[in-house]
């Protein structure tokens, strides 16, 4: 085969940020050119592309704006706009570095993480230090321009002082004038446990990254949080509970040297912005490149010849400094848990539903990781997101639920899979093994429809149709390649399922679509039967185009999705209109020959009914109308005909009894009524009687159809229809055919006469129908009576209209309660 030594495909760990380098997908600067893979290489190992900017990350969070307003830089003009402007130049400076590039801010990462280890030493050394107590005085500017004065002290280390402080005794938050509470203050001290997924947001900068993401990312946590208990155990057995809850800068109050505090929260809060705004303009490039929300990220996709992409940083940058007008932490600390905790959230999500999905590629390293623990993530990140705020929550979850709905109505496809189509699958596989062909029951009984199509083009009206006649059922779509695999290098059936794909797409109707390669119709016919659907789900009625002589018209030059001035750009998988249209051949013409011979069809009709499948044969349906996708008809103008005796058979119609056939007549004309655009359809039953017999049966008839109408609470009318004048045309002979003497029965031979008189009899009283079912005889056993038998269906149908011919050998009613 010729793609036995293709290449790998390019691949790369695409988690939470599909950074373009990561799925070795890369653009130029200022075009929408693909580079190559090896463009931007990647450098960053687990320690400088991981752990550091982690640990800065989840450090500096609470720390920088806990000590903003007792800094040794109160010397500064305080107030609301001073603090917007010094962080708008804070952020402008780290604005710089990130547009530098990602080595730059690894390198400066790491100093800072320097730093910021001094200082924390300095924290802990320091009430070695300090011997004796201190007496603070704190002063704040109340309500109303009043002081408010706290006298505070550091006890050094105290059993009576960690006892006061291990209860909660909620006071007022000084910056923010407002109760705190178990909530705030979760929501608070959370934001100084985010940034864990700082490394997976540089995913695209990394040597290794599936190895140096969940290493690098444990570690950061384990160190992190070892390095907070010991401040909390060091704070609260130290300081008195007004130094805690009055100064949230104590630390500098207690250090040996204050400037030390003052030079590692700043350095870290400067090292945590870079890391969120680099880490974000990854993710805003990733989904700029995925092209999920259009236009107005598109300028995002841009990268700098290093590979940098500067325009997301800009964007990014911009968000940042419109939440830096927020002016302290506690006025957004629950906006911004909420929406971390529901980031978590989707990626617990994501982790169950591959866990659940059971795709043999996901083979996480981590060992602990299984389904409960996800569960468990979910489970406590929405339940801590209502306890923090109710309304924050709900609008985010509705905010996410939105943008779930905009990209799954607007956003191309993607290469780079759905988990939905995995789990679909997981769960379809285990209800087809649930779905036991040896408990079906009558009851239960849906049409499961198998539609062999010649030509789409001239198939368009009845395959609509049809669609609306599942009920529910399977629907399937199936076409005969003439072929031998033996002669050809390849199958050439692969190749052909994308158009019929797009072909159901544009139709919008819900059918599956099965191929197959055969050296005849008949045979590739009987395969399809054989071999489509799976386990319960199999077709158990085959529909036919009806087999005439009639020019068949072509539906793409009518309708309206297939005109070129609806637009030809391709679908979601490449296949564009003029493709399509080129793809399906120009209709057959009255003298072109024709694939399938008279013999050959009447052969698919006889081996269906020897396999027990119903067989419904289609004539006219090109002149139905009003079952495309746009139509919202719901047929309140349409008339449905059912004619449930074997009208080619006058004898058979005396019986009073009803058999299988006339009752799947019955059942194909109800399902049809509970269809969307048929249900306030009218019904009409129509009962062939002889009226001038002498035992009157004709009576009998009617009241057994009504009887068996009230308890298949089937809403139709009946109609008696008097045809004695058919009858009287009707004759039997035995065939002068000597080869098939002792073959078959006396073979019928039935007048024109008395098919021109049926067809009248049709055309008179099922006129205004829009659709009309009839019953199918069964054909003949002999092949060279199969002409004949066409011929007869074709005399009694011309020129009717859409009609159904249908033979129905499956049992589809019950009255038993």
């Amino acid at each position: 085969m010729s793609n036995e030594h293709t290449p790998l495909l390019a691949h790369g760990v695409c988690g939470l940020s599909a950074d373009n380098a990561v799925c070795g997908i890369g653009e130029s600067e200022g075009t929408g050119e693909a580079s190559t893979p090896n463009a931007v290489p990647r450098k960053l190992n687990t320690f400088f592309g991981v752990m550091v900017p982690t640990v800065l990350s989840m450090f500096s969070i609470v720390l920088f704006l806990r000590t903003v307003s007792s800094s040794a830089f109160r010397v500064l003009p305080q107030g609301y706009w001073y603090t917007v402007l010094y962080s708008s130049i804070v952020l402008l400076l780290v604005l710089m570095v990130c547009l530098v590039g990602a080595h730059i801010f690894a390198r400066t990462s790491f100093l800072i993480l320097l730093v910021v280890t001094i200082s924390l030493l300095s924290i802990y050394i320091s009430p070695l230090a300090l011997t004796t107590p201190l007496k603070f005085l704190i002063i704040h500017q109340g309500p109303g321009n009043q002081t408010l004065t706290y006298n505070a002290s550091y006890t050094g280390f105290n059993g009576t002082t960690l006892k006061d402080n291990l209860g909660s005794g909620y006071t007022v938050d000084y910056s923010t004038g407002k109760v705190m509470s178990f909530a705030t203050v979760f929501a608070v001290m959370f934001t100084s446990c985010t940034g864990i997924m700082a490394g997976a947001n540089m995913s695209g900068e990394l040597k290794n990254p599936s190895a140096a993401i969940p290493k690098g990312t444990i570690i950061a946590v384990l160190y992190t949080f070892i390095v907070y208990v010991l401040l909390f155990i060091l704070a609260s057995s130290t300081c008195e509970r007004t130094l805690l809850a009055q100064d949230y800068g104590f630390f500098q109050r207690i250090n040996i040297w204050p400037p030390f505090v003052t030079i590692g929260i700043y350095c870290s809060a400067l090292s945590a912005a870079m890391c969120s705004l680099i880490g974000a303009s990854r993710i805003l490039h990733a989904l700029a490149l995925d092209q999920l929300f259009g236009l107005p990220l598109a300028p995002a996709a841009i990268t700098s010849s290093s590979g940098n992409p500067w325009v997301a940083v800009l964007y990014t940058w911009g968000l940042a400094q419109c939440v830096v007008f927020a002016g302290q932490l506690n006025a957004i600390a629950g906006l911004v848990t909420v929406f971390y905790l529901l980031a978590y959230a989707a990626v617990d999500l994501a982790c169950l539903a591959l866990e659940w999905a059971s795709a043999p590629n996901f083979r996480p390293t981590f060992q602990v990781f299984s389904w409960h623990t996800c569960l468990l993530g979910i489970l406590s990140c929405l339940v801590m997101m209502f306890v923090i705020n109710p309304v924050y929550s709900s609008a985010s979850i509705v905010l996410l639920l939105l943008l779930l709905l905009f990209l799954h109505y607007r956003s191309p496809t993607s290469s780079w899979g759905y988990i939905s189509q995995a789990l679909i699958f997981h769960q379809v596989r285990k209800y087809l093994l649930m779905l036991d062909v040896r408990k079906d029951h009558v009851k239960f009984w849906r049409p499961q429809v198998l539609l062999m199509v010649a030509n789409p083009r001239s198939s368009c009206q009845l395959i609509n149709f049809v669609n609306q006649l599942k009920k529910g059922g399977l629907f399937v779509l199936g076409h005969v390649k003439l072929g031998d695999l033996d002669t050809l290098p390849s199958d050439p059936v692969q190749q052909q399922y994308n158009f019929w794909l797009s072909l159901v797409d544009k139709l919008g109707v819900k059918a599956f679509v099965d191929l197959t390669l055969s050296s005849s119709v008949r045979q590739g016919t009987q395969h399809l039967l054989r071999i489509t659907g799976l386990g319960g789900m199999k077709p158990n009625t085959l529909v036919l185009g009806f087999y005439d002589s009639c020019t068949p018209e072509d539906y793409f030059l009518q309708d309206h999705a297939f005109c070129e001035s609806k637009g030809s750009g391709g679908d979601d998988f490449g296949v564009d209109l003029p493709s399509l249209q080129a793809h399906f051949p120009p209709v057959r013409h009255v003298e072109s020959p024709r694939w399938l011979t008279s013999e050959e069809y009447v052969g698919i009709i006889l081996d269906a009914i020897k396999m027990s499948k119903n067989v419904c044969l289609g004539r006219y349906f090109f002149q139905l109308q009003g079952e495309g996708m746009g139509t919202k008809t719901d047929g309140a103008a349409r008339i449905i005909d059912v004619w449930p005796l074997n009208l080619l058979q006058p004898s058979s119609t005396s019986a009073a009894s009803v058999d299988v056939c006339s009752l799947f007549l019955l059942q194909m004309a109800c399902v049809l009524n509970m269809a969307s655009r048929w249900r306030h359809a009218r019904m009409r039953i129509f009962l062939c009687v002889e009226a001038e017999s002498s035992d009157q049966g004709w009576v009998v008839k009617e009241e057994t159809y009504r009887e068996l109408l009230r308890k298949l609470r089937i809403r139709a009318s009946i109609k008696i229809v008097p045809w004695d004048s058919v009858v009287q045309l009707y004759g039997q002979k035995r065939t002068q055919d000597p080869e098939l003497e002792g073959l078959t029965k006396p073979a019928q031979t039935l007048s024109e006469d008395f098919l021109s008189a049926v067809n009248r009899m049709l055309m008179e009283h099922s006129a205004e129908a829009a659709v009309r079912f009839l019953y199918l005889p069964r054909p003949p056993a002999h092949s060279s009576q199969s002409q004949k038998y066409l011929s007869q269906l074709e005399a009694v149908t011309y020129g009717l209209g859409p009609t159904l011919l249908i033979h129905g050998l499956t049992p589809v009613t019950c009255t038993e309660l």
